[in-house]
Order: structure tokens, then sequence, then C-alpha cells
């Protein structure tokens, strides 16, 4: 049987942990996502979400414990892992400097599709997402959700089974939320892809995950569907925002430094 189909996990962690000094940014991770779920990875700032993402995506290596994404581990098949995987980070991935067909190009290249291939899935992957009538623009001039649109097609251009979402609504306006999240949702069906992704934005996580995990200070608070979990915190009409203060206390508690929450802030300005 291929990795990572079927009923089989797509994304499996045991006890995965990593340090940084004395810091335990995540502590003994365990649990699994199901191919074509939306899961989300919740959490204050500081809570090791990121992390999570970079040791899944092989850019950060663990400490101890382990996980594999179809099936293949992330350190000890590191290459194999790049190869079914799509990722977009918090911070902006797209040049500026380029047209939006030419940062495909780019990945194109990178991800080392067929030459013969390139031009058809780079127009393909624009009309999909909605971009084809601005291939030839510079990025520069794109809104912040035709650049996180941009960055998400770049992501798509090899068809990978899991794509990893880091924040990729950060600082967009409502609307533009909403048509990322209508693409990426289209993604899913279409391609039977596998949606890993960490947001701030509770009615986000609500509406759009099959399944969501809390975070905090690197230990898992809790996880299951969204319905379950506000079903389990026994309040009348309980949102997500209600677990997430339940099992996350005070949100403002947390391990952000200057330096990240000032990274957070750029991205968001240059998207808005």
């Amino acid at each position: 049987m291929e990795p990572g189909h079927d009923d089989m996990a797509i994304v499996e962690t045991t006890a995965l942990t990593r340090r940084f000094d004395a810091v335990v940014a995540v502590d003994a991770l365990t649990m699994s996502v199901g191919t074509g779920e939306v899961f989300g990875l919740l959490g204050p700032n500081g809570a090791g979400k990121t992390t999570v993402v970079k040791m899944l995506t092989t850019l950060l290596p663990p400490t101890s414990g382990s996980a594999t994404v179809a099936g293949f581990d992330i350190v000890r098949q590191a290459g194999e892992v790049r190869r079914v995987i799509g990722y977009v980070p918090q911070l902006l991935s797209a040049d500026g400097d380029l047209t939006g067909y030419e940062n495909l190009w780019v990945f194109a290249k990178l991800y080392d599709l067929p030459r013969a291939e390139r031009e058809a899935r780079i127009r393909d992957a624009l009309a999909f997402m909605g971009l084809l009538g601005a291939a030839d623009k510079l990025v520069r001039t794109y809104s912040g959700g035709m650049v996180r649109r941009l960055e998400i097609a770049e992501s798509m251009l090899h068809r990978p089974r899991v794509l990893f979402l880091d924040e990729p609504t950060l600082g967009l306006d409502p609307l533009a939320r909403q048509a990322v999240w209508e693409h990426v949702e289209q993604l899913r069906a279409t391609y039977g892809t596998t949606i890993f992704l960490t947001t701030h934005y509770m009615d986000e996580a609500d509406s759009l995950c099959d399944r969501v995990a809390i975070l905090h200070r690197g230990t898992m608070a809790a996880s299951g569907t969204p319905a379950d979990l506000k079903a389990a915190i026994g309040k009348a009409e309980a949102t997500l925002d209600d677990v997430f203060k339940h099992y996350a206390g005070d949100a403002l508690e947390t391990m952000e430094t200057y330096r990240e929450a000032a990274r957070t802030r750029r991205t968001a300005r240059r998207l808005g």
C-alpha cells in the first residue's frame, strides 16, 4: 500500500520534541492527521505552532521523538517528505520584482517539473487560483489576498499530498480571507489535498477544520472536532474562542519574542 493512502494517517507524530537551549518549544507532541482532512493547529503566540510546522516540513530537526508525513520519516527521509508536501510560511515567499508567471516558473524549476509540462502546469495553477488575468503583472502590484493565492499556487505546482499553511490569512481583510479559503477548499475537493494549517482566527478554524488541536506552552492541551471541543467545556452556545480560552488560558501570556512580533507585524503590513 502506498504510504498515506486509504485510512492511514498521512501525518503522525510520536513524542515529537524540540528544545532551544533551556526552552522546550514543543514537548512530546503525539498526534495524527487523516488523509484529506483540514487540520488546524491552534494556540497563543509562542505555543510552538510554527516550530511544529517547521519540523514537519523538514526545516528544523526535532530534538527527540519522531514524525512521518505520507509514511516518510522527517529526519531519515527528508528528501521524500519535501517531494510530497507544499508549504506556505508566514513570511512572504513571492518575489515582488517578478511577475506572477515568473514566480511560478522559478518554483517549477525548483520542484524539477519536466520542462515540457511547466507551461501548462503554471497556467493551470494561475487559473485555479483566479490569477490568470494578473499573470504578467509584477507581484508588488498585487493585493494581499492575491499574493497569498500566488504563494499557494507556488506550493501546489507539484501537486503535493499535504499542504502546510502557517497563518495563511494573517493581515488580510475578511473578503481576501474568504477568497483564499474558497480556493484552498477547492484544492482539497479537486486533488484530495490534506491541509495542515495554523491560524489565530477561531471563526476560520471553526468553519474550515475537520479537527483542531490546541497547543499551550508546547504541549497538547486538547484535540478533536470543533463541535466536540465546544460541547466538552460545558458552556451553553460555546464558541471555539471559548474553547481556546478554556485550554490555553490567557492568550497574552506568550513566549513570543520582540523579533517574532516585529516580523509578524511586518508581514501583516505588507499583505495589507
